[in-house]
């Protein structure tokens, strides 16, 4: 190959640059990103950055001198709105026209959001780092009324952030039980508890119909159950779509994100996927899914890169899934994947005093492990974990 197009300057995009390179690819690479910004770390979005405790500047994932010996030719700014496999070629969307002979597809997910949403000022979703700017910028001005719409990780972290600034804080979840899908009912429980702990106000079990709004300006939030629930900032934190429009009529197999295989190749030859945009079946948990973890980004990297160059699907790393969550100063973290009927056993510390680790079951078999302020166990732990298939073996 003589060009490899990396669509995506993200985290994955740049973690298969480096694989490539690593891999001893000599040839071009281009990376087209959406954003005017070169790769940055988007975990402290939700928190560091948000607080206004740290720059744009310190996000940046590579460094100038990094990039100039990767020899990646940068396109950012614009976005890509094709693909024509056959021809090898990459629309964007100045109307540029890319040739490669591999592609990489890193284009990650974009914010969901709700009816009603659209036009008015102090309504947010946090993707991206002109998102956290436009956020943080609300915060810091003092506008007292929070309201967070998601009670998942990444709103979790922005009502944490919120009360840390002393501002009123009201979390408004659709499930009865927070995380339940991710955690199960009982960790479900214990982890949204950290809000309440904190005065922060926890609505469960109903959705938003719709917004107040004053001279353009959001004032209040409107439940299903009839409430109005006042508010100056809302933050919408509903899950994402993964970014797979541009692809339409590629030929690319897309059903809620890019079809892989377990080497993150595609059903185009030649074509790659990585990051939160591909669907890849997962060794350790055995399903067919996007994981939106940073680690697991880093990690399909890797695969992709020397599937791309090799021609044939290189074996993925059968590792636990990785995630972790700062709130409320607690660092929470997750390995492993959680089904219905797995439940948790407390092995150290007390579900009290928000300091603990407890492992989850399968036929006997440690599956999960989650943990509260105990890393050093945490990840002891997390190296003794069995895959689903082993798990599920009689």
């Amino acid at each position: 190959m003589k060009t490899i197009a990396v669509i995506g300057a993200s985290l994955a995009g740049l973690s298969t640059v480096r694989a490539l390179r690593t891999e001893g690819y000599d040839g071009d690479i281009v990376v087209v990103g959406e954003e005017r910004h070169q790769p940055y770390d988007r975990p402290p979005l939700s928190k560091d950055f948000l607080k206004g405790d740290i720059s744009a500047d310190a996000l940046a994932l590579g460094s100038a001198e990094e990039y100039e010996e990767l020899r990646v030719r940068w396109l950012l700014g614009r976005r890509a709105v094709g693909l024509d496999p056959a021809a090898r070629a990459i629309t964007l969307s100045d109307g540029q026209e890319l040739h490669a002979d591999g592609v990489v597809i890193a284009t990650g997910a974009g914010a969901r959001t709700v009816p009603g949403a659209d036009g008015l000022a102090g309504i947010h979703t946090l993707r991206s780092l002109d998102d956290a700017e436009a956020l943080r910028a609300d915060l810091l001005n003092g506008l007292p009324r929070v309201v967070v719409i998601g009670a998942g990780f990444v709103g979790a972290e922005v009502a944490s952030t919120a009360h840390r600034l002393g501002l009123q804080v009201t979390v408004i979840e659709a499930l009865d039980v927070p995380l339940e899908r991710a955690l199960g009912r009982e960790m479900g429980l214990l982890c949204s508890s950290l809000h309440t702990d904190h005065g922060v106000r926890l609505q469960c079990g109903t959705g938003v119909t719709g917004f107040s709004s004053g001279n353009g300006r959001v004032t209040g939030v409107h439940l299903a159950d009839g409430r109005l629930v006042p508010a100056d900032v809302v933050l919408v934190g509903v899950g994402v779509r993964p970014a797979t429009d541009w692809l339409a009529g590629s030929g690319v197999h897309v059903d809620d994100g890019v079809v892989c295989d377990t080497g993150c190749a595609t059903n185009v030859p030649q074509v790659v996927a990585v990051g939160d945009v591909a669907r890849c079946p997962h060794p350790f948990t055995g399903r067919h899914a996007r994981i939106e973890h940073w680690t697991s980004a880093m990690e399909q990297a890797g695969t992709a890169a020397r599937t791309l160059l090799s021609g044939t699907s290189a074996p993925p790393p059968s590792r636990p899934p990785y995630f972790w969550s700062d709130q409320y100063r607690i660092r929470i973290q997750l390995a492993g994947h959680v089904l219905p009927g797995d439940r948790p056993e407390l092995l150290d510390g007390d579900y009290e005093s928000r300091s603990f680790t407890a492992v989850y079951r399968r036929e006997g078999h440690p599956v999960a492990v989650l943990a509260m302020d105990q890393p050093k166990l945490f990840n002891r732990l997390r190296r003794t974990l069995v895959p689903a298939v082993a798990a599920a073996a009689p």
